[in-house]
């Protein structure tokens, strides 16, 4: 799937289920909400914080996807295309961060 067409798919979701798109300082807030339990389970599961009992279940998967719906959702509700978004930065860091990289003692 392409990133237009997940843009696609998210935009008739909202048609459909959602009523309409929560607005962008809500949508702002319910991602950095979603970022803090990606962040949650990673600390836990591969950090050096021991792992709750009540983590143990949760679906990394599941909580990315979380992430990228509503980075989806901001994305057309403020008029960007990420696809072409994303394309223009991953050349700009293919140019900018390929020598650096392959030249970084501590990647060795």
């Amino acid at each position: 799937m392409s990133i237009t067409s997940a843009q696609e798919q998210v935009d008739n979701w909202i048609k459909n289920h959602g009523v309409r798109y929560f607005n962008e300082l809500t949508n702002m807030a319910q991602l950095t909400e979603e970022v803090g339990e990606v962040a949650r389970i990673i600390a836990r599961r591969y950090g050096e914080q021991s792992e709750k009992e009540s983590d143990k279940n949760k679906d990394l998967g599941e909580e990315l996807a979380d992430v990228l719906f509503v980075v989806l959702c901001l994305a057309n509700q403020t008029g960007v295309d990420l696809q072409d978004a994303f394309e223009k930065k991953l050349e700009i860091k293919t140019k900018r961060d390929h020598n650096r990289h392959h030249n970084n003692e501590k990647l060795k």
